[in-house]
């Protein structure tokens, strides 16, 4: 096993609907795909964003983009203008999971930047 950062892996792209945050993460190949959906679970994300995210999250698998959609619920203080939040529209969100730390098997092919 070895130690990871999925933005090893992936990339992400983030913003807000309302008061949720939308966090979609893309596996750059299908090895990637199969890692990012047995590890991030709906409540491995939730956890990772435990500081922000104060409802549920749910998880949508986007399997011919090699993509995972989440949305926090009650992640964004009331969203957009209502929110006294730094990031109101969860444009980092997406940068914050690639940072999520996870052991992978040897033989992952990382993504060389």
């Amino acid at each position: 096993m070895k130690r990871i950062r999925l933005k090893d892996i992936a990339y992400a792209r983030s913003g807000d609907k309302g008061d949720a945050s939308n966090v979609g993460i893309v596996a750059y190949d299908d090895a990637g795909y199969a890692f990012l959906k047995s590890l991030l679970t709906p409540e491995r994300v939730k956890s990772h964003f435990k500081e922000i995210c104060n409802g549920d999250v749910e998880r949508y698998e986007i399997p011919n983009l090699r993509a995972l959609n989440f949305i926090l619920h009650d992640a964004l203080g009331g969203g957009g203008s209502e929110s006294l939040k730094t990031d109101a529209q969860g444009k980092t969100h997406g940068l914050g999971l690639l940072y999520l730390e996870a052991d992978a098997p040897d033989d992952l092919p990382l993504h060389e930047r």
